[in-house]
């Protein structure tokens, strides 16, 4: 008996003194590989955010170390936890998991009755090509149908590393089709169809604009009615734009975690990271060919008085070119579409936050669309950071630019 209690009582010990190291370590990195510049709404709870990320990131190395799979694949399960798999029943909305054209996808649908047909909205979700889900989504896609009077439909295209650019595209690319296919038969004018996304799924929306728009032409394909994008993902070319200087230890999106999300939708070669940061994965030549779209000249000066450093690369590694290639199609990096693919594209939303590494792709893609002539509506969430308007009704986690940035969309979207 005395055998067994004292074995109680060390494993015990041992899970609290595992518990308080893991508390320790997570409270050291928050403070310590992070920063949170003056201006940036509620940095207490971002901080707690933060931390709930390293926390569930430590749990995943320490599950992939004892031999229980990749910490990928144990985060997306603990994601999956917190989260749910199933959507629950709410008033004023029908909720269907369907496939359209294979695809995975949840349908909000108003239940009240409508005058005539309903504008229809397709939603990608972000999480760097690799995290992510329907489920992650699911209040901000039940919002958006139910404020706009809108069928909403989320698509659960599939993740890297398991699958590679363009997989995902293609996931998207073919529910949307599908979308404007059948819209009569969820009471929606293909007309009025929408295509949305936030981070990753913003570059999502801007491809699938890009390959419906070089479709047109030769097929009967109505012509999609506008393009949402919440801080998107653009370009794989240039990491030390101003804002990706300034945000770079910005939670909750830092800059060598965005190189970490492209090279996995990529190739998955995470040896490569160095040289794309440091800008040696493209040639001279090719990268000043791209400064006419692409360089801080463009962005206006008021983006960098938070300090930023021109940097100029002069060497590059003809290997790493090769094998990051395929980063350089528009359909990848949609910052780099020809004039004439940008002057086809639907009306567009964009949305930034100040303190998001991402910005200056959002403010770039917004002057090539005005410069080729494409309307374009934009909000700046001057004290957001990435990911804000996923946190627009989440209790204490809560923050009120993001409740204002979700219903600035949803103004958009009720005037179309």
């Amino acid at each position: 008996m005395d055998l067994l209690l004292w074995m109680l009582t060390m494993t015990v010990a041992v899970v609290v003194g595992l518990f308080v190291l893991l508390v320790s370590g997570v409270i050291y990195s928050v403070f310590t590989d992070s920063v949170l510049p003056p201006g940036i709404q509620g940095p207490g709870k971002l901080r707690l955010i933060h931390g709930m990320q390293i926390a569930t990131c430590t749990l995943g190395n320490i599950a992939q170390n004892m031999g229980f799979g990749p910490q990928i694949t144990i985060v997306r399960y603990l994601r999956t936890k917190l989260h749910g798999t199933k959507h629950k029943e709410e008033a004023g909305l029908i909720i269907q998991d369907v496939q359209f054209d294979g695809v995975p996808v949840r349908v909000y649908q108003p239940q009240s009755a409508s005058a005539g047909t309903r504008r229809g909205v397709m939603f990608f979700h972000g999480g760097g090509w690799v995290f992510g889900s329907i489920n992650d989504y699911d209040n901000l896609c039940r919002y958006i149908a139910k404020e706009t009077d809108s069928v909403v439909v989320s698509v659960e295209y599939r993740l890297a590393p398991e699958h590679r650019y363009p997989t995902q595209l293609e996931d998207c690319l073919n529910a949307t089709l599908h979308f404007l296919r059948t819209a009569e038969d969820y009471g929606v004018d293909n007309t009025r169809i929408v295509v949305s996304g936030d981070s990753a799924g913003g570059n999502l929306t801007a491809a699938v604009c890009l390959r419906i728009t070089a479709m047109e032409e030769s097929s009967e394909l109505p012509s999609l009615c506008a393009q949402v994008m919440i801080y998107p993902a653009l370009q794989m070319v240039d990491f030390n734009l101003p804002s990706y200087q300034q945000n770079q230890s910005v939670p909750i999106l830092f800059r060598t975690r965005m190189v970490f999300f492209y090279l996995h939708y990529l190739n998955g070669d995470m040896s490569l990271g160095e040289e794309v940061l440091s800008g040696q994965h493209l040639p001279v030549g090719l990268k000043t060919n791209y400064r006419k779209w692409l360089k801080a000249d463009l962005i206006p000066s008021e983006f960098k008085v938070r300090g930023y450093k021109p940097s100029l690369v002069l060497t590059h590694d003809d290997d790493v070119y090769d094998l990051v290639k395929p980063s350089l199609e528009p359909t990848f990096s949609p910052l780099l579409a020809s004039d004439a693919a940008i002057q086809r594209l639907p009306p567009a939303y964009i949305l930034t936050c100040e303190f998001d590494v991402l910005r200056d792709d959002g403010l770039l893609f917004k002057k090539r669309l005005e410069d080729n002539g494409v309307p374009v509506s934009w909000y700046h969430v001057q004290d957001g950071f990435h990911g804000i308007v996923s946190f627009f009704d989440n209790g204490y986690l809560t923050f009120p630019s993001g409740k204002k940035a979700i219903d600035n969309i949803v103004t958009f979207l009720k005037d179309l």
